[in-house]
């Protein structure tokens, strides 16, 4: 409940789980909770809402759930079901009811409360809901009922919980991380010229699931050769020819929490001199980048620091022209570099892949970037994608690399926490020597 503690005494928040989602005829999407909810309550049950109750004098604060009731038929089908004394007794809420009986309860609840706290434009469904619950109340005002006088959003208050991680949060990330590794490292050793980027694909997914990860965390991106210089490449159906690239970002998820890695290597196990040439690039400024990545640092450091390797990269390989575009300083103020680099270096890591929480310090009049704190965990990942074009030296056309990895935030510096998959260009072909 101490997340009650930053709302108004005796204010009322309400947050509803994710829905079931319709794929097609009468099969369903495989569902996924709703990252907030789960994260408050660690229930996975869809037809769910939370309701909290913060403190006023003597009456304490509550957790109540509303979920869906016992059903010995619809368990037969879909399987086993809390039930509300079963949720209660199971998850430890103050009270429990079916989810029909919410809008019948809520009326109590909301009535001479002082804020209303929930998911703002979120849910169309809950919105409307919301707006039948004050509108009952406000009907009730000639009795000295009073509805909430203000509304708010529920989900920045979460947001900024859920963005520092504490130790059983960064155990279950680590493990979500080493399983990806070692999908990354099944698919280096499966890979040989002439499969299908969807025979890589399935080497990490079969990893994911054989370690107990339920989820890949996002569709997996396995690129070949040109496609690695598509950003959100998913189609992974083309044949990866001998000679190219493969540029692989995945990550599973555990338990509710995400892994995001990058790797990219050389389909026949050996890079080629340009190749070769980039990808250390590519390396050097993500090492730059990690040096960065420390307790009070600013986080967009993290992104300059990997912009000026890569900016001086691109003018030393002949990307950029020293005589067209000027020197390294040139090339940041003027953002040359963007022909080649056009994304950020990281985003903050967690239940969602791009998980929540704040970039900047909105506290301060000119809104900096904000200072970087034990308990935070983000991606690390600059790249290098390089289409023909007029100028740009022909051997380089059609790599594209991105290296990335997950890092914990710690008290004095920084854990890589995907640190088992092989990232060195030593390391990765002596990986893909060893394939059977």
């Amino acid at each position: 409940m101490a997340q009650m503690a930053q709302v108004a005494p005796g204010a009322v928040a309400v947050l509803a789980t994710a829905p079931v989602v319709p794929r097609n005829g009468d099969s369903d999407y495989p569902y996924r909770h709703d990252s907030a909810f789960y994260y408050l309550t660690g229930f996975t049950e869809p037809d769910s809402v939370l309701v909290l109750v913060a403190a006023r004098g003597a009456a304490p604060a509550r957790a109540i759930l509303f979920c869906r009731d016992k059903h010995a038929e619809r368990e037969i089908w879909d399987g086993y079901r809390h039930g509300p004394d079963g949720a209660r007794m199971a998850y430890g809420f103050d009270a429990a009811y079916s989810i029909d009986e919410l809008d019948a309860e809520m009326a109590g609840l909301l009535a001479n409360v002082p804020a209303l706290y929930y998911a703002l434009g979120h849910s169309a469904a809950l919105d409307a809901q919301v707006k039948r619950w004050l509108d009952q109340l406000r009907r009730q005002s000639r009795g000295g009922i009073e509805a909430p006088a203000t509304a708010r959003d529920l989900l920045p208050l979460i947001d900024e919980m859920r963005l520092f991680k504490d130790g059983a949060e960064q155990a279950l990330m680590q493990r979500a991380a080493t399983i990806s590794a070692l999908a990354h490292t099944r698919a280096m050793r499966a890979s040989r010229p002439g499969l299908y980027e969807y025979e890589i694909e399935a080497e990490l997914l079969y990893e994911f699931r054989r370690h107990g990860a339920q989820f890949p965390a996002y569709p997996p991106i396995v690129a070949g050769g040109a496609n690695a210089c598509v950003l959100h490449y998913q189609q992974n159906r083309a044949r990866v020819l001998d000679g190219e690239l493969v540029l692989i970002d995945a990550g599973c998820e555990l338990d509710g929490y995400a892994a995001d890695i990058t790797r990219t290597y050389p389909v026949n196990g050996r890079y080629s001199a340009p190749q070769r040439t980039l990808y250390e690039l590519v390396l050097a400024a993500q090492q730059a980048a990690l040096a960065a990545v420390r307790p009070g640092a600013r986080y967009a450091g993290i992104h300059e620091a990997a912009v000026r390797v890569l900016a001086q990269g691109m003018l030393d390989t002949g990307l950029l022209q020293a005589h067209v575009v000027g020197n390294v300083d040139d090339v940041i103020a003027e953002q040359r570099y963007l022909q080649f680099y056009m994304h950020g270096t990281g985003h903050w890591l967690g239940m969602d892949v791009h998980d929540v929480g704040q970039y900047r310090d909105l506290a301060t009049p000119c809104k900096p970037s904000r200072p970087l704190q034990p308990g935070m965990v983000l991606t690390v990942e600059p790249g290098i994608y390089v289409r023909p074009a007029a100028g740009v030296p022909e051997q380089y056309w059609n790599i594209g690399i991105r290296i990335e990895d997950d890092v914990l935030v710690g008290a004095a510096g920084h854990t890589v926490l995907s640190a088992a998959a092989p990232k060195t260009v030593a390391e990765i072909e002596q990986c893909m020597r060893a394939a059977p």
